[in-house]
């Protein structure tokens, strides 16, 4: 015979899991950040400059007197190569495999690399069609672990994450709060903001799960002063950091790996400017936009709002008309 004492003990537990789950998360924290560390993703659309931003953003940094790690975090390996004038440096997944077939065990001077006080390294990802780059990051990631990232003492570490995958890797830093904020970088193109949008529905989806990660901005990319960006920015609940034109020059030296961030320079005030409002930016709870409200940041003309969707028809699809084919189903009339 059952004891009710024992049936009731799944239903209390039952209630409390439903009362938990009707509970608000906490606030996001606003105030200033007191880690020692700032662990900082930053999001975007692949070419739309998050490399070239973290680059020259990291350099600043540096030469500001700041301790800055850049990782790499795309399957592209793409990330180190503005900073190093386009030279490759070994990733993370390629070394650890290389020794471990060779019975040996990877160092810190195997995968990080510096350059005027930046330190660097790329997570890397597998061959085309060999493996899962989202799986790749979680290997990086248990890989500097073993390295004892955690005891590294960085002022800022900088991850550079491709925004338009939706594998669970690439949302390690939001899902598993590996970071204080979430930077996203886009330009005024549907596009971009599309994908900064997603980021932005992802840092919400964790916070209703409890997570702590938040929103510390957008930079917007190649301007060319259409307002798109900053508009979404505001809809979003999240401040614009920096604005860097769409400008010949910038153009040139970035496709020839040319660092800009350099104080005393021509750019120099604009990367000091982001510097700053990086490192005083509260992680904010973002508003995601609905498709709709995306869409009405650009003319009617421009993303064709006025298209009707038109339903296809069998017709269409064979040349013919619907076929009525006898069914084996028994249908029994009622009685």
């Amino acid at each position: 015979m059952s004891d009710p004492q024992s049936s009731a003990k799944p239903i209390q537990f039952v209630d409390r899991l439903r009362q938990e789950a009707f509970q608000e998360p906490d606030a996001v924290h606003t105030g200033e950040v007191t880690k020692e560390t700032q662990i900082i993703a930053i999001y975007g659309k692949g070419g739309i400059g998050k490399s070239f931003t973290l680059a020259n953003l990291s350099y600043m940094m540096a030469q500001q007197g700041k301790k800055v790690l850049l990782i790499g975090c795309d399957p592209k390996s793409d990330t180190t190569s503005l900073l190093f004038g386009g030279k490759a440096c070994p990733t993370i997944i390629e070394t650890s495999s290389k020794k471990k077939l060779a019975g040996e065990a990877v160092s810190i001077g195997d995968v990080c690399f510096k350059r005027d006080g930046v330190f660097a390294m790329e997570l890397g990802g597998p061959e085309v069609g060999r493996g899962c780059g989202g799986r790749g990051i979680i290997h990086g990631f248990e890989t500097l672990e073993k390295l004892g990232f955690h005891d590294w003492g960085f002022d800022y570490v900088l991850l550079d994450f491709l925004g338009d995958v939706v594998c669970g890797g690439f949302g390690l830093p939001i899902a598993r709060d590996m970071c204080q904020k979430v930077i996203v970088v886009g330009s005024n193109d549907l596009q971009s903001l599309y994908v900064a949008n997603n980021v932005c529905s992802a840092v919400e989806y964790f916070r209703k799960l409890g997570g702590n990660v938040g929103v510390a901005g957008m930079v917007i990319n190649k301007d060319d002063g259409t307002g798109e960006a900053h508009a979404f920015a505001a809809n979003a609940g999240i401040p614009v950091l920096a604005s860097i034109p769409a400008d010949e020059d910038i153009r040139r030296k970035s496709a020839s790996y040319e660092i800009i961030g350099i104080p005393g320079t021509k750019w120099g005030p604009l990367f000091e400017e982001l510097a700053s409002n990086v490192a005083s930016a509260p992680p904010v709870r973002p508003k995601p936009q609905t498709q709709d409200a995306l869409l009405g940041l650009f003319s009617a003309d421009t993303v064709g709002r006025n298209v009707v969707l038109e339903p296809a028809t069998t017709f269409d699809m064979m040349g013919r008309h619907d076929l009525v084919k006898p069914s084996l189903e028994v249908v029994y009339d009622e009685a």
